[in-house]
């Protein structure tokens, strides 16, 4: 485990370049990137461009808007859309143990730093070696991806109100190509090959019975089982 803040250890140069800014901003472009699908993906699957936005400014994690978009476009039921989004953000939680020596003291300060609690911005903070750069790291991060993130959406949103069947454009494979995105860097850990092995057992046993929708749902219940079984197995490697 990267040393926490406080810890009597002399203070090494924080990982990258020098300044964990210059990574922060070149990872918010990328993610600003992958958020023009997540805006094709959600009109296409009936919400309107502002119901879209407001999903990337309100709820800002890239996991749970896909699944919910996901569970929708499959005929799902919004109950079950919100159900499985939930469940893939309780991982957020546990981040926000890990980050509370590195977040700002106060309650207000707080409340608006849990919002910029997220993977990426997790891994950058844990990444660096003193605490005066893991702030740096947190707050670039965190405030980047969230303008790169809802920018990117409405540019999505706005393109998908023009285009007819994703299908035909490849957009309809974004949604699981981004969960196995998000999957494979977990795998190197054992929680994390536990929680993928349920999650695909239960997805692939109860597609042919529940109906749209539900066998996601449940499936994200293996995330719960991984977190239970590691929960504090957060490290300085990659945030996904």
């Amino acid at each position: 485990m990267v040393d926490a803040p406080g810890d009597d250890h002399p203070a090494a140069p924080p990982i990258g370049s020098g300044s964990p800014v210059v990574a922060s901003l070149l990872l918010s472009l990328a993610v600003g990137a992958y958020a023009v699908s997540f805006g094709v993906l959600g009109v296409q699957a009936g919400l309107t461009t502002a119901q879209t936005c407001a999903m990337s400014l309100l709820v800002f994690t890239g996991a749970s808007q896909f699944a919910a978009v996901g569970v929708l476009s499959s005929g799902g039921s919004p109950l079950a859309a919100v159900g499985s989004a939930l469940l893939l953000a309780a991982r957020n939680a546990v981040y926000g143990v890990a980050m509370s020596r590195v977040l700002p003291a106060g309650r207000v300060r707080r409340l608006v730093a849990a919002q910029f609690v997220i993977d990426e911005s997790t891994a950058m903070a844990l990444a660096q070696h003193d605490a005066h750069h893991r702030q740096r790291a947190f707050w670039a991060t965190g405030l980047g991806i969230y303008v790169c993130w809802n920018v990117g959406t409405l540019a999505g949103a706005l393109v998908g109100n023009r285009l007819g069947d994703p299908a035909a454009l490849g957009l309809d494979a974004a949604f699981p190509a981004g969960f196995v995105a998000l999957a494979v860097p977990h795998l190197g850990r054992p929680a994390g090959r536990l929680a993928g092995g349920l999650g695909a057992a239960a997805a692939l046993a109860l597609s042919p019975v529940l109906p749209a929708g539900a066998p996601i749902l449940v499936a994200a219940l293996a995330v719960l089982v991984g977190l239970r079984r590691n929960p504090a197995g957060l490290r300085s490697e990659g945030p996904r």
